[in-house]
Formats: C-alpha cells, sequence, structure tokens
C-alpha cells in the first residue's frame, strides 16, 4: 500500500484527522452504514458488486476482490476470505462490513463450495473488538445502539475510520440476512450450526426471535460443543438485549451437573459477561473442575474462543481474566 495520506480511499479519514466533524459525513457516500443499507442478501449478483462505492473506504478495493474471488468458486477463494478476516485482525472493518451481504448470500448458497469459509468470517467485522478480548467488561460485547458520543465509545480503527460505523454496518446486513441465516441452525453439519450461532449473534433482535430460535436448536441439539455455541450466542445476543429470564437460564446450565462439561463452562463466561455480581465459590469450583488444558483446546473450535487470542486456550484465558482480573498476562 502506498501513502495513505494520497490514497483516495483514505479520503474521509484524512479530513478527521485535520478536524473535519465526523457528523459532517452521516449518512453520505463515506458512511458505510448507509452504504451498506442499500444492498439486499436475497437479490445482489455480480453488478451489484461492481456498482457499490468501494474506493470510498479504506482497502475496499482489497474487499472488492476478495468478494470477487469467493463469488468465482475458484480454489483461490479459501485465502480470500482470509484476506477479509485479516483486515478486522489489524482493525480494518469498514470494507469487510460491506462485504457482508455478499457473504451472506455464499454462506446459504447450499451448492457453493466455500459456503462454509463464507460463513464462518461474515461475522468478523460485527464484534466491537476482534481478537485479543477476554475480559467480563469486553467479551460478547458489540454495538447495541445509538450512543451520545460520535464515536459510539469505539473510537477509531487504525485507519482513523470510525470504528462504530463498521461495526454498526456489519450488524445490520446481518440483521438483514437473518432470515437466510436461522435455517442453518439446523443444518446437518454440526461445524455449520455453529458458525451459523456465530453469525446470528451480533443480529438485531429487538423481538427476541433470533434467541427464540436458540433456544429451540438448544432443545433437540445433542453435539455438546454445539450447545455450547448456541449458550455463548444466547449470552451474546441477550447481552445487546437485555432478558432476565435468558440470563437466569444461563446461570441455571453452569450450575446443572446433568449438563456436558462444554456447556457449563461456555454458561459460566457468559453469566460472567451478563452481570457485575461477583462470582461465587461454587463457580470457582466449577471451573477448576472442568476447565482442563484438553477440553480447553477442544473448545478453541468455538469461534469465540478461537478468536480470543494470547498464549493459552481462548477459554482458559477467558475464565482466568473473568475471575481473577488482578493477575497478570502469563
Amino acid at each position: 500500500m502506498g501513502d495513505w495520506r494520497t490514497d483516495p480511499t483514505f479520503a474521509m479519514c484524512r479530513a478527521l484527522v485535520n478536524g473535519a466533524d465526523l457528523s459532517s459525513f452521516a449518512a453520505g457516500p463515506f458512511d458505510i452504514r448507509t452504504v451498506t443499507a442499500t444492498i439486499r442478501p436475497e437479490t445482489i449478483d455480480g453488478a451489484v458488486l461492481d456498482e457499490l462505492p468501494w474506493g470510498n473506504f479504506p482497502h475496499g478495493e482489497d474487499a472488492r476482490k476478495a468478494v470477487h474471488l469467493l463469488r468465482t468458486k475458484e480454489g483461490a477463494a479459501r485465502n480470500a476470505m482470509g484476506a477479509l478476516i485479516g483486515m478486522c485482525a489489524n482493525d480494518s472493518r469498514a470494507a469487510v462490513a460491506l462485504a457482508v451481504p455478499f457473504l451472506i448470500r455464499i454462506a446459504t448458497d447450499p451448492h457453493h463450495p466455500h459456503r462454509t469459509v463464507a460463513l464462518g468470517g461474515l461475522a468478523t467485522p460485527a464484534r466491537a473488538r476482534y481478537f485479543g478480548v477476554a475480559s467480563r467488561a469486553e467479551f460478547l460485547l458489540h454495538r447495541s445502539g445509538p450512543r451520545h458520543d460520535d464515536y459510539d465509545d469505539y473510537g477509531v480503527e487504525v485507519t482513523g475510520y470510525p470504528a462504530g460505523w463498521s461495526v454498526a454496518a456489519a450488524r445490520a446486513a446481518i440483521t438483514a440476512g437473518t432470515p437466510l441465516l436461522l435455517p442453518l441452525l439446523d443444518d446437518f453439519d454440526p461445524a455449520v450450526r455453529i458458525d451459523a450461532s456465530y453469525a446470528l449473534a451480533p443480529a438485531a433482535d429487538p423481538d427476541h426471535s433470533v434467541r427464540t430460535a436458540f433456544a429451540a436448536r438448544f432443545a433437540k441439539e445433542q453435539d455438546p460443543m454445539v450447545l455450547a455455541a448456541l449458550v455463548l450466542a444466547t449470552a451474546e445476543t441477550t447481552r445487546a438485549h437485555p432478558h432476565r429470564p435468558a440470563i437466569a437460564w444461563i446461570r441455571e446450565m453452569w450450575q446443572d451437573r446433568a449438563q456436558a462439561p462444554e456447556v457449563r463452562l461456555a454458561a459460566a463466561i457468559g453469566w460472567l459477561c451478563l452481570t457485575d455480581e461477583p462470582a461465587p465459590d461454587v463457580l470457582h469450583t466449577t471451573v477448576d473442575v472442568l476447565a482442563t488444558e484438553e477440553r480447553a483446546r477442544a473448545m478453541e473450535a468455538l469461534p469465540w474462543m478461537a478468536a480470543v487470542g494470547g498464549n493459552e486456550p481462548g477459554l482458559l484465558r477467558c475464565v482466568r481474566r473473568m475471575l481473577h482480573p488482578e493477575e497478570p498476562e502469563p
């Protein structure tokens, strides 16, 4: 990449650095929320892809090329998905948010060879933070609604683009695609059911329809890892849309000895993120007994855990940071 100060895709970011008022760009061509809202995942095609103003957003052309590769069904498309996820890991989500409707269309096409790749990554820009977050204050957290601050309390991405705008745009795209994504909760492949839970968790859910779908799937699910994913997904959507019965249910899950260890551990993490209450001794004991190194590594298959990062398995890092926040990183 050349000098960002002369790159036209960074026009708004340059203006903001030079003191421009962010509100002056709201609802305009540089507002990723506005642009993404014009796309309906059930109607998009190749023409729509090329008509969008990718160049208005940092790394937009790279994102457009990645989506084009994914849609061609070529073998190299897997690398394209990795490029999109890498942009989010590098704290640059705006153009990836614009890709989300196309990723939903690919992920819900039963004949597309890269549907699982697209599904596994489409929700990456919809989280407030993508990598390395394991605290009670931030884990399972995404933008839940308008804030008084123009930057939605999330500041700016590494490019200078407002992070809250990118997250809101990605969440809105997932919300629009919810009818297409919900059937994946009943897919024959457990990995798809897990990734569908992760993809749907950031959707706006004011009527609790997504949470209800998670509960319905949980009631008939047999796979412990999928059950754990459904618990974490329920906790995440509940963090955005508080619901006392859901919080009580999650607490029951980590207390219930009849549940699989994976479910109880996921529920322990979910409950810690949904309440400010001190962790009771019985929760410490439960985690100490169930959170073995072997089980923690197995649970890295859950995208929430895989995204935590650090020098230890994501589950261990989460429970240690949440139960013992005073301890230094290993």
